[in-house]
C-alpha cells in the first residue's frame, strides 16, 4: 500500500515523464549554421612544410576548409613533402575534408611552348638549383598524374583533378594539353588572391602584407600561400595568416574549399580516373 507520503513524489516523476516524452517540450536539435553567402578560397602550395601544422591549426580554431596543391618538394627536416613521414599527416588533412590537387610531381614551372608540341620548364624546389627540362604532352600529363598516385597511396583517397601550376605559369597549349589529360586549372584572384608569403620580408613585412590583404579581399576571391617558403625570413604563416582570417570573418566572410566555388564545383564532382592499375613510380 503507498503511504500518503510517497504520493506527491510518485505524481512527480510522472508529470516529469509526461513533459519529457511530450513531442512539444522535448529538446529540439539545434537549427543548422545559417550557410556563408560571402565565402573565400584558401588555397595552400606545399613548400618547405615548416609552418605546414602551424597553418593546420589555425584552419581548425576557425573550422575552416581548404585547398592543398601537392609537389614532391624538400622540407626542412630533410625529407620530402611527400614521403613517408609525411603520408600519416596529409592522411588526416584528407579526414578532416579538405580538397588536394596537383602542383606537378618536380614543381616544373613552365617556360616556353616548343615547334613540336613539346614544352619547356623550369625545375626548381626549395634550396635545389634550377634546370631546363622539356616535356611531351603526355609526359607533363603523367608529371600532374604523379602526385595523384602517392596520394592515393598516403590517404586511401582520390585527388581531385584539377591542378596548379608552379608560378601559375601557363600557355594556352599547355592549358590544352592538361585538360585532354583531364585536369583543370587552378588559379588565384588577381591581384587579391596573391597573400604575398614568397616574397622578400625585409621589403614585404607580415603587417604590410596583412594591411593590404585586408583591404583587397573581397567575397568569392581565391587566395594563395604556401605550406613554407624558403627564402621568407620572417615567416608569413601563423602571424599572417590568423589576424587575416579573424579580420576576414569579421566582416561577414567564410572560408570554404574548392568544391564548392561555383567555376570548380561540377568539375570536381567527377570521378577521378581510376590510379589502381598505374605502377607508381619509386620516390626520389
Amino acid at each position: 500500500m503507498t503511504s500518503a507520503a510517497s504520493r506527491p513524489r510518485r505524481l512527480g516523476l510522472v508529470l516529469l515523464c509526461a513533459a519529457l516524452l511530450s513531442p512539444g517540450l522535448q529538446a529540439q536539435p539545434a537549427a543548422p549554421a545559417a550557410p556563408c553567402d560571402k565565402p573565400v578560397y584558401l588555397t595552400f602550395d606545399t613548400g618547405h612544410m615548416g609552418v605546414a601544422p602551424l597553418i593546420v591549426d589555425t584552419l581548425r580554431r576557425f573550422d575552416a576548409k581548404a585547398t592543398f596543391f601537392l609537389a614532391q618538394e624538400p622540407t626542412k627536416d630533410g625529407g620530402q613533402t611527400m614521403d613517408d613521414k609525411w603520408a600519416p599527416w596529409w592522411k588526416a588533412l584528407a579526414e578532416q575534408g579538405h580538397d588536394f590537387g596537383s602542383h606537378t610531381w618536380y614543381h616544373d614551372a613552365w617556360v616556353a611552348d616548343l615547334p613540336d608540341g613539346r614544352f619547356r620548364f623550369r625545375r626548381a624546389a626549395g634550396e635545389q638549383p634550377p634546370q631546363m627540362v622539356e616535356m611531351s604532352a603526355a609526359d607533363y600529363c603523367d608529371e600532374l598524374k604523379q602526385p595523384a598516385r602517392r596520394f592515393a597511396e598516403m590517404t586511401g583517397r582520390p585527388m581531385s583533378m584539377i591542378f596548379r601550376a608552379p608560378a601559375g605559369r601557363t600557355s594556352p597549349a599547355l592549358l590544352a594539353a592538361a585538360r585532354a589529360c583531364g585536369y583543370r586549372h587552378v588559379g588565384w584572384a588577381q591581384p587579391a588572391g596573391f597573400l604575398g608569403d614568397e616574397l622578400p620580408s625585409d621589403r614585404f613585412p607580415n603587417q604590410a602584407l596583412l594591411e593590404q590583404a585586408l583591404r583587397r579581399i573581397k567575397p568569392g576571391d581565391i587566395l594563395l600561400a604556401h605550406l613554407g617558403i624558403w627564402s621568407r625570413q620572417d615567416p608569413w604563416a601563423p602571424a599572417v595568416l590568423e589576424p587575416l582570417m579573424q579580420g576576414l570573418k569579421q566582416r561577414g566572410m567564410c572560408f570554404a574549399p574548392l568544391h564548392d566555388h561555383p567555376d570548380y564545383a561540377q568539375w570536381m564532382r567527377k570521378p577521378p580516373e581510376s590510379l589502381a592499375m598505374e605502377r607508381p613510380r619509386k620516390l626520389n
